[in-house]
């Protein structure tokens, strides 16, 4: 039944709905059935092959399409299928077995297959290859793409920058200057290092029967190498083997996959809260939709809501991504059930960090650089020359620079005229005092054009 979006609880189905339609067959409960099916129907084709499994005889080609046709065809008929038997056996992936046993037919091979569906394996055994393959698509084909996509915008914006003076402020005061580039570096470095290491983690799963230890396996089979095989199939499926498990994968690398994303959602919302900042300074414009309205009562006003969309969603995937890194990786004994209904929210968790990510991206498009604003900010910062003068009279000996300069500029207005009647009593070379009094607050920026520009 279709449900409109205006009546759905969590506003990645309802509002942000069209935002996250990349995610839906991966983490749909369609887009984990399709998986259980991809993985089941695998293990069955590589059973196949195993020479020491000799009543399971090699697929003739016929056969090897029918396999492969449950995979690739697998379809929201199908889902709705295996909900229908599911409410006769009340367990959700045995009715992914009788599903594909009715999908094989009866035919002169398929009484065999038939028998070898699901062999020696316990649930988790499929499930946590399923969680393993579609936490891996989402990695390849929607975050990191975004995250390219962000970067990319990023460093445009920074070389575009590199030599664009702008006054810096820490502690929310006047600091030595920077560029606008180079603070768009300083975030595109944080979030590269952030997106390695959430790019190279290891996606593992197990495949080893009911406590982690192939019982049945051995018993049927007693002289195949179960451990070997097991290896041989995950990484068949482009999946990290675990071999020391009870009956779950332990999930410590979901636990790395969502702290990963949290650390690479922190410098985002960083830097979402300080582009905030900056068009409140008004060195940020934002260019103006003709029909959009800012403010109910206020006409004049061009919120960055894109900014915070972001920020707000951001915090949203990370209080879920925390709870699963938090909870995930305990499991009672062997085996309790308390990670099934965890699991099934990472797609709710990926969407709102998906939201985020593409309003940051939309953000981004709509900004303005305000030249004027930035320079009138900093042109008047004479203060910050301080920091140049007592470091130069350090050089030559003068004592206590810090001190003197302290006492000429805290708590004051620092103006041109004084700072250039200061560094004129200074008994240092002419040259330099030269150099001191040509100095103004937009040169001193020291080697940041350099290093935006090397991003």
């Amino acid at each position: 039944m279709k449900v409109s979006t205006l009546r759905a609880l969590s506003p990645a189905d309802g509002r942000y709905a069209d935002k996250v339609n990349g995610l839906r067959d991966i983490f749909s409960e369609y887009g984990l059935m399709r998986f259980r099916v991809l993985i089941e129907v695998r293990w069955l084709q590589s059973l196949a092959d195993e020479a020491s499994v000799p009543e399971l005889q090699p697929l003739s080609t016929v056969m090897k399409d029918v396999l492969n046709h449950i995979i690739d065809d697998f379809s929201l008929d199908d889902a709705e299928r295996i909900k229908d038997i599911e409410a006769t056996t009340n367990h959700d992936v045995k009715a992914v077995e009788y599903f594909i046993r009715e999908r094989l037919g009866d035919g002169p091979e398929t009484q065999a297959l038939k028998d070898f569906l699901h062999f020696a394996c316990t649930s988790e055994d499929i499930n946590n290859l399923a969680y393993g393959l579609m936490l891996r698509t989402a990695r390849q084909d929607v975050v990191l793409p975004l995250m390219r996509d962000l970067r990319a915008k990023l460093q445009t914006m920074a070389r575009e920058f590199a030599k664009l003076p702008m006054l810096s402020r820490t502690h929310g005061q006047t600091a030595s200057p920077t560029t606008l580039g180079k603070e768009l570096a300083n975030v595109i470095a944080r979030l590269d290092r952030a997106q390695k290491q959430f790019r190279e983690l290891e996606i593992r799963g197990k495949f080893n029967g009911a406590v982690g230890n192939f019982n049945a396996h051995a018993v049927a089979y007693p002289d195949a190498d179960w451990p070997a095989i097991s290896e041989r199939f995950i990484v068949s499926l482009g999946l990290d083997p675990n071999p020391y498990t009870t009956q779950i994968e332990p999930h410590d690398w979901m636990a790395e996959y969502a702290h990963a994303l949290v650390r690479y959602n922190t410098i985002l919302i960083d830097f979402c809260r300080d582009v905030w900042g900056y068009v409140s300074l008004g060195y940020f414009t934002q260019k103006v939709a003709k029909n959009e309205v800012g403010s109910s009562t206020m006409p004049h006003k061009v919120n960055p809501i894109d900014f915070e969309n972001a920020e707000g969603n951001l915090g949203m995937a990370n209080a879920m991504l925390s709870h699963f890194a938090e909870k995930l990786p305990i499991s009672r004994w062997q085996r309790d059930l308390s990670d099934s209904t965890v699991q099934r929210s990472f797609g709710v968790a990926l969407g709102y960090l998906v939201i985020a990510m593409q309003s940051t991206r939309k953000g981004l498009g709509k900004l303005q650089v305000n030249n004027a604003a930035i320079q009138a900010d900093i042109s008047e910062a004479w203060e910050v020359l301080a920091e140049a003068v007592q470091t130069v009279m350090r050089r030559y000996g003068i004592p206590e620079p810090y001190e003197k300069l302290k006492a000429l500029t805290r708590g004051q207005a620092v103006s041109k005229e004084l700072l250039h009647e200061f560094v004129g009593s200074l008994d240092v070379p002419d040259a330099e005092k030269k150099r001191l009094i040509e100095l103004t607050p937009e040169a001193y920026i020291g080697l940041a054009a350099e290093l935006a520009g090397k991003i």
